[in-house]
């Protein structure tokens, strides 16, 4: 029995199913930005763009081709293994895997913002954006739930 007094495969499967459910959502975020990027690069503008901003580009489409793969694996792992009793190694693995997929999706969000800042206005908004969009997600997705983890549960 678990801590909810669950049985321990009920438990797995339920956090199994909520792991994919919070994937859903970050999927969806990574899709539009992935699309965005692909139709970039076939403009008569992109063709016009600096090595720089070529350079970060291809950069922001690795960074997100990344973040893809990272947050799909959970899914896949599940159709590929769920009747094989495997839901303790999804869920270990596939929790890293998810963190390291939503690292991947805020620097390719914030390469992207930087970017679209160098184009408009220049190289110092690119770095105000970058780090004003970086400080965001790291603060939010990553700094704020380590102290929410050392406060004593209400």
């Amino acid at each position: 029995m678990s801590e909810t007094g669950e049985p321990r495969q009920q438990q797995l499967a339920r956090n199994v199913n909520e792991l994919l459910a919070e994937l859903r959502v970050a999927q969806a975020g990574v899709q539009i930005l992935f699309g965005f990027l692909l139709a970039v690069a076939f403009t008569g503008t992109f063709r016009e763009a600096s090595g720089f901003e070529k350079s970060i580009y291809l950069v922001t489409v690795l960074f997100t081709s990344a973040a893809t793969a990272l947050l799909t694996a959970p899914a896949a792992w599940h159709r590929l293994l769920f009747r094989e009793g495997r839901r303790s190694e999804i869920l270990r693995v596939g929790n890293r895997l998810v963190v390291a997929g939503l690292a991947c999706l805020a620097v390719a969000v914030t390469l992207t913002v930087a970017l679209i800042g160098k184009v408009i206005f220049g190289v110092a908004a690119m770095a105000a954006l970058a780090v004003a969009v970086g400080g965001i997600f790291t603060v939010l997705w990553f700094v704020v739930p380590r102290l929410l983890r050392t406060r004593p549960p209400e």
